[in-house]
Parts: C-alpha cells; structure tokens; sequence
C-alpha cells in the first residue's frame, strides 16, 4: 500500500477530514498547510517523514521501523 492510500484509510478510520488534519498541522508546525497542499504531497509522493511523523501523532499513532528481516 502506497503512503497516500494508508493516511487516507487512516483519516477515513479516525473520522478525520484532511481539511482539520491541514489546521491541526498549522497548528502544530506554526506553517500554512490546506487542504489543498496535503493532497498534493500525498498524489505526488512528496510528504516529508517528519509531515508523515506529526500527522500520526495528530491521528494518535506513532510512526516507527519494524525489523523484517534477521539481522546478517
């Protein structure tokens, strides 16, 4: 799944809009993130992992690596 498809379901799972997540992120960051801006980064694969980090914490999840594979 691609990281624009997982933060949709996400927003969709949290009854979440991505115009409230754009003014919880400005709220956040202090930056001007829309509606419009969000889904940009999202079509075009453009989110920072830092955006990705802080819209976790918006939707109460935390954002970390997950070892797959033994270590060689």
């Amino acid at each position: 799944m691609s990281v624009r498809k997982d933060i949709k379901l996400l927003l969709t799972e949290n009854d979440f809009t991505i115009t409230s997540l754009a003014k919880e992120l400005s709220q956040l960051t202090n930056k001007n993130y829309s509606r419009s801006n969000i889904s940009q980064k999202l079509s075009r694969g453009t989110l920072k992992y830092e955006e990705a980090k802080l819209i976790g914490q918006i939707l109460g999840y935390e954002l970390k690596f997950v070892r797959t594979k033994p270590f060689v």
